[in-house]
């Protein structure tokens, strides 16, 4: 059981470090490029992993890039750049979507307005040339 611990919990480490490094943004990365930390990370399994856990990128609350207000905590942010956390929090998501359901609106009355002029064309059609209903 020792045997498989010491195979498992480094590759374990490894993987995590390796896919932590790849979907870490790079305005997070610390000391080196980002290139530069995956290539550590997969030349040196144990020891690239774990620098890369203590070196290699922004971790806790001291965000310089964040774009954090002075008093350490977002307010009406995300993680990254000031961003909105959800997309209905994002007032310019919400406006497109408002623009959007405008336009499908318009379209929709096309549609319907569409359809009646051909119903109307139908049913004229179906009737007898005399006028008469039968």
């Amino acid at each position: 059981m020792l045997r498989i611990l010491t195979f498992v919990v480094p590759l374990a480490l490894w993987v995590w470090a390796f896919i932590d490094c790849l979907t870490t943004p790079e305005d997070e990365v610390k000391h080196l490029p980002k290139v530069v930390w995956v290539i550590i990370v997969l030349l040196f399994p144990l020891v690239g992993s774990i620098a890369w856990l203590v070196a290699g990128k922004q971790r806790g609350g001291a965000r310089i890039a964040g774009g954090w207000p002075a008093s350490g905590r977002p307010e009406h942010a995300g993680p990254r750049g000031g961003r909105p956390l959800a997309p209905d929090d994002d007032p310019e998501f919400l406006a497109s979507l408002k623009k959007d359901d405008r336009g499908h609106e318009d379209m929709l009355r096309q549609w319907e307005a569409d359809l009646r002029r051909r119903e109307r064309e139908l049913r004229g059609k179906d009737e007898p040339e005399d006028g008469s209903k039968g």
